[in-house]
């Protein structure tokens, strides 16, 4: 599933189809298709960690800028913590993305690793190696920024899907899961909330 912005601010859905998530072919068949029907390389791309994703845009957008969805980046440092560590982990990934600039969100991720590196690599890696994509929002105008470093509105939407496939005890066949999905997240559509200073969309590119 890929959600686009309108110039106008609008969150409006791109494209969906099924597949495998972690599987880059089936993301460049997404990506193709809509490179097909006319689309032009995202100016930045937001996704998880699937590398599928990634492997797939470097092939069919490779002039998109990545960025990695800090709500999937947190639930995975925390998965290489102990659960004594998280309390105080959190308040400093929270000093890295709600950093008032890209300087003070390097010098959080250089008090993360200082905090955390000798303990736990593994767990300041996940961070360290992606800083670039964890950090590219900031180049972007700031009223843009909470939009720009999750995939809520497609974890949102989501919810909201699983949630009728579990009660409709799944789909009786592909095309039917399809059509429902993309009822559900029409639906959904109308109420996404708008990108914040929307008259500086047309910045980004």
């Amino acid at each position: 599933m890929l959600i686009g912005v309108r110039a106008d601010g609008r969150k409006e859905l791109v494209a969906l189809t099924d597949g495998y998530r972690e599987s880059a072919e089936s993301w460049a068949d997404l990506l193709r298709d809509c490179a097909r029907r006319g689309m032009r390389a995202p100016v930045l791309a937001i996704g998880d960690g699937a590398l599928g994703f990634w492997s797939a845009l470097a092939e069919v957008f490779p002039q998109a800028r990545a960025q990695m969805c800090w709500f999937h980046k947190i639930a995975n440092v925390l998965g290489a913590l102990p659960k004594s560590a998280h309390p105080g982990a959190k308040k400093a990934l929270s000093e890295i993305w709600n950093a008032e600039s890209k300087d003070r969100a390097l010098a959080a991720v250089a008090a993360f690793e200082a905090a955390y590196g000798a303990k736990f690599p593994k767990a300041v890696a996940k961070v360290t190696d992606d800083v670039d994509e964890l950090l590219a929002f900031y180049d972007y105008p700031a009223e843009h920024w909470r939009h720009l470093r999750t995939t809520n509105p497609i974890e949102s939407t989501f919810a909201t899907v699983r949630h009728r496939t579990k009660v409709t005890k799944g789909p009786a066949s592909r095309a039917a899961g399809l059509a429902m999905a993309f009822k559900l997240i029409e639906s959904a559509q109308r109420r996404w909330r708008a990108v914040n200073g929307a008259h500086l969309v047309a910045l980004d590119d």
